[in-house]
């Protein structure tokens, strides 16, 4: 471990003095000047890795007992050290932002996803200049800084080509950056950013494209040139794969090793992983499984179909898993290709939340329908069953399997007050200075003991200011005294836990929780109050799964530790609790700020592309008008203006002259209204008007397609997507990039073969919002 020697707490460092000059020329200057020097890290400072995988869960990887086979983390965990009570946040932007930070979520305003900002000040999505990231700290010491994969702490409207970039990752302390900004991206067919200029891959699944080996390629291929040019300096790496977040997108020859794998269902799958979690010693020996999460039904109480289908997703699953982690290995083989691998701090976070159970009961083949209330037919899914996982579909598996990949613990992602939903499994992997490898480590911590432990290890200190600003206080603890003293007592002694209105708090040993909402019912009533909530109390010093509720038989210790979670609570800007979920992934409902204010109308030119959804104007439940000025050549064919993609959306084009309008629902319908002739070359107006029928969110419209001011088609699209139609696709002119709307025209090369001048999007009359408990209504009912 690298010794601190003191300075280094004003970041940047001051310039270097400069002596005056003693010569009118350089023939006659008597001494050399001192060249100008970079900030040099300190001796020996390590180079750092954090790679940290998505929706994992503590009983998902082989390294914990569980059934996805991971070889990297097995083998990085044999030569490292297993942390077995390591918690994150129960969701992906908090964790990301604790984890850059060193802070709780709530404290630099990231209570929920970036999607799901509000404008409380525990939840407006905005780090705070306060809370330098982990990168910048490392970065003014003289590191190289890198991150490849997924972001998703930048706030959504700042997501464009525009900026600001100062809360994009090169405006957070990392050189380079490669990889998504959202919650999530289509492993087939990504939009990319390379720092902060838009790419697309040259390469298609058909050519052998995968998202995941494209983000470890630019990896190795930065710490190459890094090592090669630099090799004096210490490097830190980000590597933040999508995986195994929805999509599950990946070859079929690495779902097809695991068939048959899971056909035994998940209740016995938990006992398996319990019994070998045992034989790891990475839960205690008396540990038992956490009672079954109420509202999921049983392996055996799912007909053939359903079972036959689960399986399948969760063989998708597994083997996303392992090909991820299979990537990861060819990181770490190339670090130890140029022999820097022993002296790299790696940490390998196994999940910034527990498994997802956003997929339901049954699983999806399209997660956004979930997200929005409506449930797959399992006959119909069932059509599509050698399909899952490829470029056609969208899927997440159901959440029986959830709760599995989190055994042994109950509950899911997004439930911070249970394990299952917030205690991963992490590996610290330093040869050079862990003195028990394969060694386990018992003490409590959480992901914001991130960044003070890095720190130590590289012997730098806490900033007081980063530039020009005084720091906040960096709330984790360093886990630094835990790597060679296993027996160590815990120096994490409370932690409180919060996330959509679920809630915790751990202190020495007890853990008392309530749960508030149910993670794959996204689309709350907002009926339930917080203060009906149930309590429960564990005694996790003795009960490590949280089997044993003993809240009736202690009332007194619940009650302290509901006083101490108000005083946590309000200390970190936790108030006032929100448990809503997909209505603030809507901005307009979240009642945060719009990037396009009070306008009604927005003229995009011609090749202007990749507008995230919210810095687009928002034409969900209401009525709206699309006109385009176009020139057509000897024929129109292809995009004239298109949002979303394969599974949500809309889209204005042409095929073989005529004007088309396709409205995307969920991939379940296509509404299509065709013009009555094709366009004869010369300028035109395309234009589409929406009807909305009013009244409430979802709701359908009427159609009609004009050219040049007379109206040539008409039809009805009788239900519409309210809240997001998606978190990976963009609004674009002059062609529809990622995957395709409409069928009517193919995934690539797909851009009008005219000129599209300009296309005009006009909001008109006022947005519906609806009651909660009629939104909830309508896109239940909505197929």
């Amino acid at each position: 471990m690298t010794e601190f020697r003191g300075g280094r707490h004003i970041l940047p460092e001051p310039d270097q003095h400069h002596e005056a000059t003693t010569a009118w020329g350089i023939q006659d200057q008597a001494s050399a000047f001192e060249p100008v020097r970079p900030t040099q890290p300190p001796s020996g400072a390590p180079n750092v890795v954090i790679v940290l995988m998505d929706d994992l869960g503590y009983g998902t990887s082989s390294a914990f007992g569980g059934p996805c086979q991971m070889p990297t983390a097995d083998r990085l965990a044999e030569d490292g050290l297993r942390y077995t009570r390591f918690h994150v946040t129960s969701l992906c932007s908090p964790t990301r932002q604790a984890l850059m930070t060193g802070r709780n979520h709530h404290s630099v305003g990231m209570g929920g996803t970036s999607e799901m900002a509000t404008s409380a000040p525990g939840y407006h999505g905005y780090r705070p200049q306060s809370a330098a990231t982990i990168a910048r700290v490392l970065q003014a010491n003289g590191y190289s800084t890198s991150a490849f994969g997924k972001w998703h702490q930048t706030p959504p409207r700042e997501i464009s080509t525009v900026g600001p970039f100062d809360r994009w990752p090169t405006g957070e302390g990392f050189d380079t950056f490669y990889g998504f900004m959202g919650a999530e991206m289509n492993h087939w067919y990504p939009l990319l950013y390379d720092g902060t200029t838009p790419v697309e891959p040259d390469r298609t699944p058909e050519d052998g494209y995968h998202l995941t080996e494209d983000l470890v390629d630019h990896a190795i291929d930065w710490v190459h040139a890094q090592h090669t040019l630099t090799p004096d300096r210490p490097f830190f790496t980000y590597l933040a794969l999508g995986a195994s977040h929805a999509p599950l997108h990946v070859a079929p020859e690495w779902r097809e090793r695991y068939r048959g794998a899971f056909d035994h269902g998940w209740d016995r799958q938990r006992e398996l992983t319990l019994e070998r979690q045992r034989e790891l010693g990475v839960v205690s020996p008396d540990a038992r499984l956490a009672p079954w999460t109420e509202g999921l039904p049983h392996w055996d109480e799912l007909s053939r179909t359903q079972r036959q289908l689960s399986a399948r997703f969760m063989e998708t699953f597994a083997g996303f898993t392992e090909h991820a982690d299979t990537q990861v290995g060819r990181f770490v083989d190339a670090l130890a290709d140029i022999d820097q691998l022993d002296n790299t701090v790696l940490i390998y976070i196994l999940g910034d939340n527990g498994a997802s159970g956003e997929g339901g009961v049954e699983g999806t083949v399209v997660e956004h329908r979930l997200g929005h209330g409506i449930v797959d037919d399992p006959e119909e899914m069932i059509t599509q069953l050698d399909q899952i996982g490829d470029p056609s579909t969208y899927p997440i598996a159901p959440a029986g399997w959830a709760v599995a990949m989190n055994s042994p613990f109950q509950w899911t992602k997004q439930v911070a007050s249970h394990l299952g939903g917030a205690r991963d499994g992490m590996i610290v992997h330093w040869p050079e200075s862990i003195e028990e490898p394969g060694g386990l480590r018992h003490q409590f911590h959480h992901v914001i003991d991130v960044l003070p432990t890095v720190l130590e290890c590289a012997g730098l200190p806490q900033p007081h200011t980063v530039d020009g600003v005084p720091q906040q206080r960096i709330e984790g603890t360093s886990m630094a005294y835990t790597l060679n003293a296993p027996d160590a007592p815990d120096e994490r002694r409370t932690q409180y836990f919060e996330m959509c209105g679920n809630r915790g708090i751990y202190h020495e040993g007890w853990m008392a929780v309530a749960r508030h909402g149910i993670p794959w019912e996204m689309v709350s009533t907002g009926a339930k109050r917080f203060e009906d909530d149930t309590w429960e109390l564990y005694d996790l010093s003795r009960d490590w799964t949280q089997s044993q509720n003993l809240a009736a038989s202690e009332p007194e210790r619940l009650a302290a530790l509901q006083r101490l979670f108000v005083i946590e609570a309000a200390k970190h800007r936790v108030f006032p609790l929100d448990g809503r979920v997909t209505e603030r992934e809507n901005p307009v409902l979240a009642g945060r700020l719009d990037l396009l204010g009070d306008r009604r109308s927005v003229t995009y030119r011609g090749g202007m592309t990749r507008f995230t959804e919210e810095t687009t104007p928002n034409i969900k439940n209401r009525s709206h008008a699309v006109t385009a000025d176009i020139e057509v050549n000897d024929s129109a064919h292809g995009v004239l203006i298109a949002q979303g993609g394969r599974f949500g959306g809309w889209s204005l084009y042409c095929v073989d002259g005529i004007p088309c309008y396709t409205y995307n629902y969920f991939g379940l319908q296509h509404f299509a209204i065709r013009g009555s002739s094709a366009l004869t070359p010369g300028r035109h107006e395309v234009a589409m008007s929406f009807a909305y029928d009013g009244g409430d969110v979802g709701l359908g419209g009427t159609v009609s397609l004009s050219v040049d001011g007379d109206q040539v088609g008409e039809g009805r699209v009788d239900s519409t997507i309210p809240y997001y139609f998606s978190f990976d696709e963009t609004l674009d002119v002059g062609v529809d990039l990622s995957t395709p709307v409409s069928e009517d025209y193919p995934p690539v090369n797909n851009a009008f073969t005219g000129t599209v001048h300009t296309v005009r999007i006009d909001l008109l009359g006022d947005a519906h919002h609806g009651s909660r408990a009629d939104q909830e209504q309508r896109v239940m009912t909505s197929q």
